[in-house]
């Protein structure tokens, strides 16, 4: 068997080694075991296929690599990994010999230590390198057979339970690799755990392996073919019918001097670094950013609902973008797969320097500077994907990172990311994150060409933030709306995404302060300013009022939410500028304007008289009541022509007179009198009724107050006052028109109704109400008081008048039914009572025989305990009075033979009471 590689010899002199220094033994065989034991132990297919990748590229040819089990006589199985490129040769013998020790030490190829091949001992004790050139086998057997006659050699086989260094002593291999392949590794496999090892590698092997292995294009693995191929910036891996695409960003060059001060010799003679960093992608086309930019291109005055129509009819369909699909769980490769967590989504490959197991990446200048490098190629990666929002996944995510260099990185790249101006606005540019703005995305069409810097739909994320991305709160994005010039229909589109974005209650306040365009073309801020078109028009005459009625283009929903009301009638009515133009009608210049408008606008919304008050102040045309000073006046202060009032008050009265011909339930409901005013106050002090615009209202609070009888004063209040106003403003020859005013509603209710007068200690008491008060006391009913006056015929006929008007309006103010009211009021009112003596004892009235018999007695009865000054005459007979000192009280009947000239008065059952009221004596005392 020829023997190229001279295998004798190196074995001779690795024995030769041993023999004189056992050390070198035990260290050789430590050595290897913690490199299959270690680095390499899960890495078998990794290495084969970095070692086929660095014989294609040193031959300068595709790589190819077949992986397939075969069979072998003992039924073991053995594990063949044929290669296409640069066969063995002398250099890559040394290299398998020596441990750390690389034949590519001055070549760009992946490996760098010169021992990946011990990978092969987790799995085989034979390992066998055949080359087109000739090929050598290892032996853990052969090597164990040739040290036994070495005693000490084996005493060191024995100790360590027959583990010796299998890949230090060569011998020829004569059989040649398959055909078509220029080398093969073949492994005859130690056991079936090691089969169940290699199945298990086959089935799981990683496509994206050939990321990092540019020289290698083609795997074969036991049929699963598996290719790499270059398309632009991305690399096409196929697996069987299945092609990922993946978008890659790669750099390279010389490493800067002094930092590989400190590294091994060979990675010294290597100064060359490069990274590669990769995601895969899918296609994704864009839908909507097309539009927005159009739109935004577009004239402000073109904007308006038929020219989005027309954009979004007439785009072209948007093209596909490459979206990356993030990785998850990765680790550095350097190149081949480390212990060292990324903490990224993506695929890094770097030529960082490891450590004596391949595992962990140390720390040092040189890992700084790839650290760095891999940032740039990290963002140069992420910029070329940043036409979809699926590039934030990509984005450094705040948190712990799960190590410290992957922390490094992470912060390298985020302090990269914010010198690139790498994210998509929604008008078409690229901006750094500083520059960037983001709101929700219903916002973003509507605010694309109002905000700088304004980030698509979708593309909020919260590892934007800590690279400067500003998120607009809702106050900034209203100060933003400021002075903005825009159409009614681009209002409207914005207020469409206000009212889809999720609000909180601070940012709901914050639009309080939202523009609205008008219908007479302003902007003005504040939706609760605003009324809304409504269904029913407007009059046509409101012109005047300064209305901020909405465009309709731009009326939403939303602004209702935010207090614009409709623009009805009744809506326009409670408008405050509405109230502003009636409250300063009376000083304008020419109130006629806002008259028209305001009368239109009651007509319109048709409010009961009174119902707001304000529109009192409406000026309107008058004249005195005198036909004097034409003018305008505050409706409050006009009577309607014609009206229950008309005629009624003195000409002197702080009153005028309507002067047009106006809609009459309009300006009623202005305000303009056609009855008496009504005072409504509640809560009334009745020690300070001051305040109270009625006619002697002192006067009344004393008449309450003595109803209330011995009781704190400081404590009375009055519930509710409501008065009817202005009767001393009646001509004295008027009080007819008067009363039949104050008999229809409402006046009639206000003047049936009581007072409740409220104690300090809460009793409740009902009074008279100041109206019926007032007119009791003055000579309403014909000139004469109510008290003066009776209802109908009754026994009262003869000693009072009948009262003129409605009965029911002159008994509430104080008319007599009969005996028993005028009796009641009488008990109430020492007044009624003296006035009732003196009608008795007036010669030019007369009484029925009726009362005759039975009024002093009841009077009497009535008036128990009450001091009134007796009358000076007495009637005794129907049409007959006589001086008390002739008349005499009938106690005793039989007495009567006593009366001489004294004429008898009845006594009824109450005599003594009797002859006490009228001071005359009683019959029995003569």
């Amino acid at each position: 068997m020829s023997d190229p590689y001279g295998t004798d010899a190196r074995r001779a002199a690795i024995l030769t080694a041993w023999s004189s220094s056992p050390t070198r033994f035990r260290e050789d065989a430590n050595a290897e075991e913690d490199l299959y034991l270690g680095g390499y132990a899960d890495r078998l297919l990794v290495e084969l296929a970095q070692n086929a990748a660095d014989a294609a590229t040193r031959a300068g040819v595709p790589g190819r690599m077949r992986v397939a089990l075969v069979s072998t006589s003992d039924g073991a199985g053995a594990l063949s990994a044929a290669n296409t490129g640069a066969p063995l040769d002398t250099a890559g013998v040394d290299s398998l010999t020596s441990l750390r020790a690389s034949a590519k030490r001055d070549e760009a190829t992946v490996g760098r230590f010169g021992v990946g091949f011990s990978a092969v001992l987790a799995v085989t004790d034979a390992p066998e390198l055949r080359s087109t050139t000739g090929g050598v086998r290892f032996s853990a057997g052969d090597t164990r057979a040739v040290v036994r006659d070495v005693p000490h050699l084996a005493d060191e086989v024995a100790r360590r339970d027959g583990q010796v260094p299998v890949l230090r002593l060569p011998w020829p291999a004569a059989t040649p690799p398959p055909d078509g392949y220029d080398s093969e590794v073949y492994l005859p496999l130690r056991d079936a755990a090691a089969l169940a090892a290699v199945r298990a590698a086959l089935a799981g092997f990683d496509p994206a392996l050939l990321l990092g292995l540019a020289g290698l294009s083609t795997v074969d693995i036991d049929g699963r073919v598996v290719r790499r191929a270059d398309d632009g910036d991305d690399v096409l891996v196929t697996d069987g019918d299945g092609v990922v695409r993946w978008r890659v960003a790669s750099a390279y060059g010389d490493v800067p001097g002094g930092l590989m001060e400190g590294r091994p010799l060979e990675e010294r003679g290597r100064p060359q670094w490069s990274v590669t960093v990769a995601v895969p992608t899918r296609s994704v086309t864009l839908s909507d950013g097309v539009i927005v930019q159009q739109l935004n291109n577009e004239t402000v005055e073109q904007l308006d609902n038929d020219t989005i129509e027309q954009l979004q009819s007439t785009t072209e369909p948007p093209a596909p973008t490459a979206a990356p699909v993030p990785l998850t769980d990765q680790f550095i490769h350097a190149p081949t797969p480390s212990d060292e967590p990324l903490g990224l989504p993506v695929r890094l490959i770097g030529t960082f320097p490891l450590d004596t197991a391949r595992r962990r990446i140390p720390e040092g200048p040189l890992t700084d500077f790839l650290v760095a490098r891999a940032a740039e190629s990290s963002a140069d990666l992420i910029a070329s994907l940043a036409d979809t929002p699926a590039v934030l996944d990509l984005l450094p995510r705040p948190g712990f990172a799960p190590a410290k260099l992957s922390a490094a990185l992470r912060d390298a790249l985020s302090e990269e990311l914010r010198t690139r101006a790498f994210l998509p606005t929604a008008d078409g540019r690229r901006v750094r994150p500083s520059r960037a703005v983001v709101v929700p995305d219903a916002l973003v069409a509507p605010l694309a060409g109002v905000l700088d810097g304004l980030l698509p739909a979708g593309w909020w994320s919260v590892a934007l933030p800590p690279l400067g991305v500003r998120r607009l709160g809702m106050p900034e994005i209203v100060a933003a709306l400021t002075g903005v010039e825009r159409p009614p229909a681009w209002w409207r589109a914005l207020y469409e995404g206000l009212a889809a974005a999720p609000l909180d209650v601070g940012e709901r306040e914050a639009l309080a302060a939202l523009p609205v365009p008008l219908a007479d073309g302003r902007t003005v801020t504040g939706p609760s300013r605003v009324l809304l078109p409504d269904e029913v028009p407007l009059p046509a005459s409101l012109g005047g009022l300064g209305l901020l009625v909405a465009h309709a283009d731009a009326v939403h929903p939303l602004l209702a939410r935010l207090g614009a009301m409709p623009a009805s009638p009744s809506t326009v009515l409670s408008d405050d500028r509405v109230r502003a133009a009636v409250v300063d009608s009376v000083d304008a210049e020419d109130p006629a304007p806002v008259a028209d408008a305001v009368l239109d606008l009651v007509a319109a919304a048709g409010p009961a008289p009174g119902s707001v008050p304000w529109l009192a102040d409406l000026a309107l045309p008058g004249r005195a009541l005198d036909g004097t000073d034409p003018g305008w006046y505050p409706a409050g202060e006009l009577l309607l022509p014609g009206g229950r009032l008309d005629g009624v008050l003195a000409e002197d009265a702080p009153y005028g007179r309507l002067d047009a011909d106006l809609d009459r339930a309009a300006v009623l409901a202005v305000g303009v009198l056609d009855t008496f005013p009504v005072l409504d106050e509640a809560d009334v002090d009745l020690v300070d009724v001051a305040g109270l615009d009625l006619d002697d209202a002192a006067g009344w609070a004393a008449a309450v107050r003595e109803l209330a009888g011995d009781v704190d004063p400081a404590g009375l209040r009055i519930e509710r006052v409501r008065a009817v106003c202005d009767l001393d403003l009646v001509r004295d020859d008027a009080w007819p028109a008067a009363l039949a005013a104050l008999s229809a509603e409402p006046l009639r209710t206000v003047l049936a109704a009581d007072c409740l007068l409220r104690t300090a200690d809460g009793e409740r008491i009902a009074v008279p109400g100041y109206t019926r008060w007032w007119l009791s006391r003055r000579p309403v009913l014909g000139g004469r008081r109510p008290a003066e006056c009776r209802v109908g015929d009754s026994e009262l006929t003869g000693l009072y008048d009948e009262a003129p008007g409605d009965p029911d309006i002159a008994v509430l103010l104080g008319a007599h039914r009969g005996l028993a009211d005028l009796l009641a009021a009488a008990a109430g009112d020492p007044a009624v009572a003296e006035d009732l003596l003196r009608r008795l004892g007036d010669p030019s009235r007369t009484a029925v025989p009726e009362l005759l018999s039975v009024v002093y007695p009841r009077l009497a009865q009535a008036l128990a305990g009450r001091d009134i000054p007796p009358p000076d005459r007495v009637r005794v007979a129907p049409g007959t009075v006589v001086d008390a000192a002739d008349a005499v009280v009938l106690d005793q009947p039989w007495l009567l033979d006593r009366l001489g000239d004294r004429r008898p008065v009845a006594g009824g059952d109450v005599p003594v009471a009797v002859a006490d009221l009228l001071d005359v004596p009683l019959l029995s005392e003569l």
